[in-house]
């Protein structure tokens, strides 16, 4: 649990600054970033996201508060940049075109919905991540993809594809979990934290 004291806005160009010194170090660049504050030490669970132009180019997260937030988004950037199997490694030269973006999840919440229908009714579009899972079948979208896919029918679909199931896939047992996130990006320019 955050400290009270922190305001959410506080942490942001901390954790950028952070996600981007880990990426940068990994590279061969120097690079430093303050993680220092106490709040770095408490469990949390991040996403960092790479974009090119407006492009993905690497997102990987933690869908649970297992472990220090700072080693949590630390492992998280050099994964995102490094390890998405969707992706090639990112290398230097793409650093400084490359934008960051690191999200703090809220606790995941129970969905129960006994149809998609009345899944789709409860979500909140636009604020809700949704995750599911069915037989060792899992997959996540943040809210942020709402922004691809306006469409809360679209949605559930895409979400179930990334799980491999088919679109228009239901079953009883099929489980659902709302969250929310915090979010923050660097400006479209690159680095610096306006």
């Amino acid at each position: 649990m955050m400290n009270a004291a922190v305001k959410p806005d506080d942490r942001g160009p901390v954790l950028l600054a952070l996600a981007r010194a880990v990426i940068a170090s990994a590279l061969g660049e120097r690079a430093e970033a303050d993680a220092s504050a106490p709040w770095l030490r408490e469990p949390g669970a991040s996403f960092v996201t790479l974009t090119q132009r407006g492009d993905l180019r690497g997102c990987i997260g933690s869908l649970e508060a297992r472990r220090p937030l700072l080693e949590d988004v630390s492992a998280n950037a050099r994964a995102a940049a490094f390890r998405d199997p969707r992706f090639r490694p990112l290398v230097v030269e793409e650093l400084r075109h490359t934008r960051v973006e690191v999200s703090l999840l809220s606790p995941l919440e129970p969905f129960p919905a006994r149809s998609e229908d009345e899944a789709l009714a409860r979500m909140t579009e636009r604020v809700d991540g949704l995750m599911l899972e069915w037989r060792g079948k899992r997959a996540t979208f943040l809210p942020q993809v709402w922004d691809q896919l306006p469409n809360p029918r679209d949605f559930f679909a895409h979400l179930k594809l990334k799980a491999g199931l088919a679109p228009d896939f239901w079953a009883e047992d099929l489980r659902l979990y709302r969250y929310h996130v915090a979010k923050w990006s660097e400006p479209e320019t690159g680095p610096t934290v306006s």
